[in-house]
């Protein structure tokens, strides 16, 4: 009977057996993500350990790392705020042109970065169509460099937050009004609890995102040296000089403090919603 049982299972499975998907599962993220990111640190352990310090303690690296993560963090927490009010636009009302719209939200994910940084500086420097009429400069300046990461990150909490947005019971906020709750009780009580892990998802995403962006920031942030001069950019400057060494050594700081935000953002959000579960209980 259990044999029977157990035939009829293997049968019903659509893809094979656990050994065979794990095994090519293990081969595919290895020749893509691991073995990749292995040559990483080997590059930068060539150095040796005064080098890797050199390369580590150089002022520049330093003030350029400190701008990409600054930025990127602004980026990504006003995308965080914005991207859950165009998805609450998107997932509740229905309008002309909502389709367009909708549609448009992806347009980061297709269009060329390069294509972006282009765009963006034609419109925001001094003499653009809007810079000329702004009273603060934003192209050339890190005002520039979050706008461009803002545009490139956008897309990633709209796309995560607007799905739980639609899976919300609109009857559970009427409820609410109908015992006494104010909009604002409604909201940070009943239906920020809820939107909080996938907006904590959004963020860490458009985070990560911005932090290895080059495309759309290189042409309007200007590459001042101590300004506005980002890693990525300092990564291709060690390769075009052929110290692919150094260039390997950046790039490995930048994936060691990416790995401990991203590490340090989904322990706040395993945090927030194990006390969650715990006031259910």
């Amino acid at each position: 009977m259990n044999k029977a049982h157990a035939a009829a299972n293997k049968r019903k499975r659509i893809l094979p057996g656990f050994g065979l998907t794990l095994g090519v599962t293990l081969v595919y993220v290895s020749t893509i993500v691991v073995i990749p990111l292995s040559m990483v640190f080997i590059w930068t352990a060539s150095l040796g350990a005064e080098g890797i310090w050199k390369v580590f303690t150089d002022a520049r690296v330093l003030k350029s790392l400190q701008l990409t993560v600054t930025t990127s963090f602004a980026a990504a927490l006003i995308n965080a705020g914005f991207g859950v009010l165009i998805a609450w636009v998107l997932a509740r009302y229905t309008f002309p042109g909502k389709k367009i719209l909708d549609a448009l939200i992806d347009l980061p994910f297709a269009l060329p970065t390069a294509v972006a940084g282009i765009a963006l500086t034609t419109l925001y420097s001094p003499n653009g169509w809007i810079g000329q009429f702004l009273h603060i400069k934003v192209a050339y300046t890190p005002i520039g460099i979050i706008l461009a990461l803002i545009f490139i990150g956008i897309p990633f909490v709209i796309r995560t937050v607007q799905p739980v947005i639609e899976g919300l019971q609109q009857e559970v906020g009427e409820a609410a009004a109908i015992l006494g709750a104010t909009r604002r009780q409604t909201f940070f009580h009943m239906l920020l609890p809820a939107l909080f892990p996938a907006v904590m998802t959004g963020f860490s995403l458009a985070f990560a995102r911005a932090l290895g962006e080059y495309g759309s920031v290189v042409f309007i942030a200007g590459n001042i040296p101590f300004k506005t001069e980002i890693t990525p950019l300092m990564i291709m400057s060690k390769l075009e000089q052929y110290d692919y060494h150094g260039a390997a050594a950046i790039a490995c700081l930048m994936l060691l403090l990416s790995f401990f935000i991203l590490l340090l953002i989904h322990g706040i959000q395993w945090y927030v919603e194990r006390k969650k579960q715990v006031y259910v209980r």
